[in-house]
């Protein structure tokens, strides 16, 4: 065996057996038993939602395309029935990239209108620079869109989905069970973490919380959330995340009306300090936080 000749090589070569350990690591695919028809399945990735219905499932987002037989695999543990309709909460890759995985002459996939014009965008520039085929492309794509809202029918159970306007994304829909009582929310909640806000993608601080108090006219106590990331959640859950919601950002209006630079709220951890410990658990830090709000805050204020 040679040994690395310099301390610059040894730490390529860790970092690079580091990285490719991540990259293999074994993901496992759990189930959480929300109602008698509804789950979710958590991997990596957004949380899928699932309905065994009379004749056929219906399937809320899919993860990762690398994932996919994994979760073929659990959701065939729940149901033998066809995946007869594929709904997409919103376009980023941790929901839509097993889209070409699971479609097929027996499954359609449906989304907002705004979702499936950005998979398109995203996926032309794949397909121009060779990373994949134009059947790769066409499969990722949904086949059924909608501008505002859509429901399906399955014997006692009525399914509403309904577009919600610049919050996580301009693309958002949620998910409502009504027989069932359960509720997707896609990435417009992260359950007891920070939001992820993709300005460049349409999304806004307002429209975000706003989405939030619309969830929460339509549910009840006994409603159960599945939220984008984190755990099943509920009514009181929601309605707590929605008050940190407008507290950051009245903390962040005051700054921006006090002439606060960007640098100045990134640096200005009295902002988000009262719910650090709480919320600070995902992959967006208090800093990206108070970054995001005002971002959004400081482009409305302009307009």
């Amino acid at each position: 065996m040679k040994l690395c000749s310099s301390l610059k090589t040894c730490l390529f070569f860790l970092c690079s057996a580091l990285a490719l350990t991540a990259q293999n690591k074994e993901v496992v695919i759990t189930i959480d038993t929300l109602s008698p028809q509804v789950f979710m399945l958590t991997g990596q990735g957004g949380n899928i939602g699932i309905y065994v219905g009379t004749d056929h499932v219906f399937m809320i987002d899919d993860q990762f395309d690398r994932l996919s037989e994994k979760i073929k695999a659990s959701i065939s543990k729940l149901s033998d029935k066809p995946i007869t309709f594929l709904f997409n909460t919103h376009m980023h890759g941790d929901h839509t990239g097993g889209n070409a995985s699971f479609n097929g002459p027996g499954t359609t996939i449906v989304a907002h209108d705004n979702v499936r014009n950005r998979i398109l965008e995203r996926e032309k520039k794949n397909l121009e620079e060779a990373k994949i085929s134009e059947e790769y492309l066409n499969n990722m794509l949904p086949e059924l869109s909608f501008s505002d809202n859509i429901t399906f029918y399955d014997g006692d159970e009525t399914i509403l989905g309904f577009h919600v306007h610049q919050a996580h994304t301009d693309g958002d829909a949620l998910i409502y069970f009504m027989a069932n009582n359960v509720l997707h929310m896609g990435d417009t909640y992260f359950a007891n973490r920070y939001p992820y806000i993709d300005l460049k993608s349409g999304g806004s601080v307002e429209g975000l919380i706003e989405t939030q108090k619309k969830a929460l006219m339509l549910i009840n106590d006994e409603t159960i959330i599945i939220p984008g990331h984190g755990r099943p959640s509920n009514k009181k859950e929601l309605s707590a995340y929605i008050g940190m919601l407008e507290e950051l950002r009245k903390n962040v209006d005051m700054a921006i009306m006090s002439g606060a630079s960007l640098e100045e709220v990134k640096a200005n951890s009295t902002i988000t300090a009262k719910h650090d410990t709480a919320f600070e658990g995902g992959f967006i830090s208090a800093e990206a936080i108070r970054e995001s709000f005002y971002m959004s805050l400081q482009n409305k204020e302009s307009e």
